[in-house]
C-alpha cells in the first residue's frame, strides 16, 4: 500500500499519556495557541472561498470560549470537550456545539478570524457540512482530523447512560472513557468502533460489483461489504458476506488495508478475494443488482446515469483503482 486511506493518519500525536492529567488538560484548553474542532450534530465546520476547495475551520481558545461558556472541567465531564492530540505541541480538541440551535450565527466571525480572513467579502461560504457530502475534497490530514472529532463526539452522544445499570455516565480521561456514576456499578465504557470487512472479488480480469438498495446514488456500484460477527475471523467474514449476498464462493483472501469510517463508527478492513464460483444469485434482499465487470470496460467507462464508481474518499474506490492499475 502506497499511502493511507482517506480519513486515516491525522498526522499528530494522540497524547494518550496526557489524558489523565487534569491540570495539563485545563492549561491546554486555556492556552490561546490551542485549537478547537467544532462539531454540530455530527457535522463539521468548513469554509470555501470563491469556489476553491473546502478547508477545515478550527477555532482558537478565545473563540471557543465565546460560544461555549461553561467551565473546562464541566465540558470535559459531559464529553463536550475531547482531546484529539498534539500538532507541534499545540493541543487540538473536539468541541460539541450541538446544543446551539443556530451555531453559525455565533461562529461566523470567529471562523473567519481563525481562517485568517479579516473581512467577509462575497464568495465566502462558512457552513456545517456532513463529511460525506465533501467527497474527500478536504486536504487529507484535515479530513482525518474532522473525522476523528466527529466519531468521538458521536460516541459520547450515544453513551450518556450506563449500559450495565442505566445510571448516567461521566466522561473521563479527556473523553476516551465514560464511567458510570452509580457507586455500586462504576462500569467503565470506552469508545468503540465496529469492524466491517469490505472486499473486491475478482475472477481473472473481471471484478464483482454490487448496487445496494440503500445507496444514495441509484447508479452507483461498489464492492461488497458486511459486519464482522462475534467469534468470526476476518477471512471467514469475507467468505460469508460474499456467499450471503451473491451466492458466490471465494477461495484465496488477501488483506489490502483499513480505513476509519466515522459514519457513524466503523473500521473498514479491506480485502481482495478470488472467486471459486461465478454464478450470481441475489437471495438476501440487500443488493438490488450485482454483476461481473471487465477490467477494460471499467478503465474506459466514465460515470453516467447507468453506472457510477464509489466515492473517491472510500476504501471501496481504493480497492477497485488499485486492482484496475495492477497495484495489488
Amino acid at each position: 500500500m502506497q499511502a493511507p486511506n482517506y480519513y486515516a493518519a491525522p498526522g499528530f500525536d494522540r497524547a494518550a499519556l496526557r489524558r489523565r492529567d487534569g491540570e495539563w488538560l485545563r492549561n491546554a484548553a486555556a492556552d490561546p495557541r490551542s485549537l478547537f474542532v467544532p462539531v454540530w450534530r455530527s457535522q463539521n465546520l468548513v469554509i470555501e472561498i470563491d469556489g476553491a476547495g473546502p478547508r477545515a475551520t478550527l477555532l482558537t481558545g478565545a473563540a471557543a470560549a465565546a460560544i461555549h461558556e461553561s467551565a473546562v472541567d464541566e465540558r470535559l465531564s459531559r464529553g463536550e470537550l475531547v482531546l484529539l492530540g498534539l500538532v507541534e505541541d499545540r493541543a487540538h480538541f473536539a468541541l460539541d456545539v450541538s446544543a446551539l440551535e443556530a451555531p453559525l450565527e455565533m461562529l461566523r466571525s470567529p471562523a473567519l478570524e481563525a481562517a485568517g480572513i479579516e473581512a467577509a467579502p462575497g464568495g465566502i461560504d462558512v457552513r456545517f457540512a456532513d463529511l460525506r457530502q465533501l467527497g474527500g475534497r478536504l486536504e487529507r490530514h484535515e479530513g482525518a482530523l474532522l473525522a476523528l472529532a466527529r466519531a468521538m463526539l458521536f460516541w459520547h452522544s450515544r453513551h450518556r447512560f450506563c449500559g450495565v445499570c442505566g445510571a448516567p455516565t461521566r466522561s473521563k480521561e479527556a473523553g476516551y472513557m465514560r464511567r458510570c456514576t452509580d457507586p455500586a456499578c462504576k462500569a467503565m465504557h470506552f469508545p468503540r468502533t465496529d469492524p466491517a470487512v469490505i472486499m473486491l472479488v475478482t475472477d481473472g480480469d473481471r471484478a464483482l460489483l454490487g448496487r445496494n438498495k440503500n445507496f444514495p446514488v441509484a447508479a452507483m456500484y461498489s464492492t461488497l461489504a458486511g459486519f464482522v460477527e462475534p467469534g468470526e475471523a476476518l477471512e471467514d467474514a469475507v467468505a460469508r458476506e460474499v456467499l450471503e449476498e451473491t451466492a458466490i464462493r471465494v477461495a484465496a483472501v488477501q488483506y489490502h488495508s483499513s480505513q476509519p469510517w466515522p459514519f457513524p463508527a466503523n473500521i473498514m478492513l479491506g480485502f481482495y478475494a478470488e472467486a471459486a464460483t461465478t454464478a450470481i444469485s441475489l437471495d438476501d434482499g440487500e443488493l438490488a443488482d450485482a454483476r461481473w465487470f471487465e477490467r477494460d470496460w471499467l478503465l474506459s467507462h466514465e460515470d453516467d446515469d447507468t453506472f457510477r464508481m464509489p466515492r473517491r474518499d472510500s476504501i471501496a474506490r481504493r480497492l477497485i483503482e488499485d486492482w484496475l492499475h495492477g497495484r495489488v
